[in-house]
């Protein structure tokens, strides 16, 4: 049998991340390097919304670079990572079987939700890798269920990683801040209270987290990158969290992360 991988949930903030890897960077460099090596790798990202689920079956995913107005260099980085067949048709017949009614596409590849972090976490970029669509519309429980639905891929050594940002509230980028600016209040106060329910296993306050945590719709004007955090919650079956501590970037993104369950 494969080993049981941990299901992650990591922040990938914004595009220059890929350039500007802060403490988060080194964090998911240390991480890839603990973790057993998965068959696959399946990647929930918020950058891959479509009406109902998806599953991408691309032989040789494109590296996405779906963004405008950055950094040149950005633009020629690529993520040359193979597909994986036989994982993605694994992850259509979950879904389907848990009454998502997925269907196959391999016309998308890897968007900057999925590359990005792994740059960092699989720099050879020699794991397969493929993308499974976040569906539009989903209620935090929703999410949770979604990923509840995928928990078997862990029993075939696929690695779940669901990808968004603990904080993003874009409107606030504002000219004159650096990677290493100080953290805005709510930004750190948000980012602690998901930080404490997630390490006291508590899935209920994670999916009410709009409803309860301090500065919530602050931190996320919309919910698309808070969502795969209780992806990979679910598809985890409630194993417990450690933390990917990645700091706050540019004084409004916190690059935290979770683990769900043991890197051995």
């Amino acid at each position: 049998m494969p080993t049981l991988l941990p299901t992650l949930f990591i922040s990938h903030g914004s595009p220059i991340f890929a350039l500007e890897p802060g403490q988060a960077g080194s964090a998911l460099q240390a991480l890839g390097e603990q973790l057993p090596r998965p068959t696959a790798i399946a990647v929930i990202s918020p950058h891959w919304m479509t009406r109902g689920a998806a599953v991408c079956f691309a032989e040789k995913p494109e590296t996405i670079h779906d963004f405008g107005g950055f950094d040149p260099r950005l633009y020629s980085m690529q993520f040359p990572a193979q597909g994986h067949i036989e994982s993605a048709q694994s992850a259509m017949k979950l879904l389907a079987d848990a009454g998502w009614n997925p269907v196959a596409t391999d016309r998308w590849g890897l968007d900057h939700g999925a590359w990005v972090p792994l740059t960092y976490l699989y720099p050879r970029a020699d794991i397969p890798v493929f993308q499974i669509s976040l569906p539009a519309g989903l209620s935090t429980a929703q999410a949770l269920q979604y990923g509840q639905a995928l928990q078997g891929l862990r029993e075939e050594g696929v690695l779940i990683i669901g990808t968004g940002s603990l904080t993003h509230n874009l409107s606030e980028f504002r000219s004159g801040r650096d990677l290493n600016s100080p953290a805005l209040p709510y930004v750190t106060k948000f980012a602690a209270w998901v930080r404490e329910a997630a390490l006291r296993g508590d899935a209920d306050a994670l999916v009410h987290t709009f409803e309860r945590a301090p500065h919530a719709k602050r931190a996320h004007p919309t919910d698309e990158h808070y969502l795969p955090l209780l992806v990979a919650l679910g598809a985890s079956n409630g194993q417990t969290a450690q933390l990917i501590d990645g700091g706050v970037a540019y004084g409004i993104l916190s690059m935290d992360g979770f683990i769900f369950g043991s890197t051995s």
